[in-house]
């Protein structure tokens, strides 16, 4: 087992939870998290969080998005080691051009516009190239469809971010 797993398992809840709050920022989700513990191993902390993530509903989709980000901003909105593991996850995205930057700041805007929530995709290792490129192929989704596929990304960050926790 890990020692930050170990550390975890048998520290406060509201330190628990906000271990959990950085990895993703919905509250439910953050709270079956700290009450599935003790987690016995890596692998079973990442099937329970798959397993909680996919109970969650729409409204923790969207608290959960709430809390990255908008691609390709030189500012985060987020604080705390969320922010830096935005920071991070977008490294490549604040390379981009202004062109590209400025592409991805009209179609963010765009995007709240039809689906009524942040654009999220897992940026980890993508230019900013390629997280415009997936952004506009999805302004073309039907909005249930859209929030599947962000929801997804976000389960996809917050198995990446799991793994950055494990490592502190």
């Amino acid at each position: 087992m890990s020692r930050v797993l170990d550390d975890w398992n048998r520290t406060d809840t509201p330190a628990a939870q906000a271990a959990m709050l950085a990895c993703c920022g919905a509250t439910r989700w953050a709270n079956a998290m700290v009450e599935a513990r003790p987690l016995a191993s890596i692998a079973a902390l990442s099937e329970s969080a798959d397993r909680i993530w996919s109970t969650m509903e729409e409204k923790d989709w969207l608290e959960a998005f709430a809390c990255h980000p908008r691609i390709g901003e030189r500012k985060a909105q987020a604080t705390g080691q969320s922010a830096a593991w935005s920071k991070q996850e977008q490294a490549t995205a604040g390379s981009a051009t202004d062109r590209v930057l400025s592409e991805l700041a009209e179609g963010n805007a765009e995007y709240e516009r039809r689906f009524g929530f942040t654009y999220i995709v897992c940026a980890t290792g993508k230019s900013g190239e390629e997280m415009l490129a997936i952004l506009k192929r999805r302004l073309n989704s039907e909005r249930q469809a859209e929030l599947r596929e962000a929801a997804e990304q976000q389960r996809q960050i917050m198995q990446i971010r799991l793994g950055k926790w494990l490592t502190q």
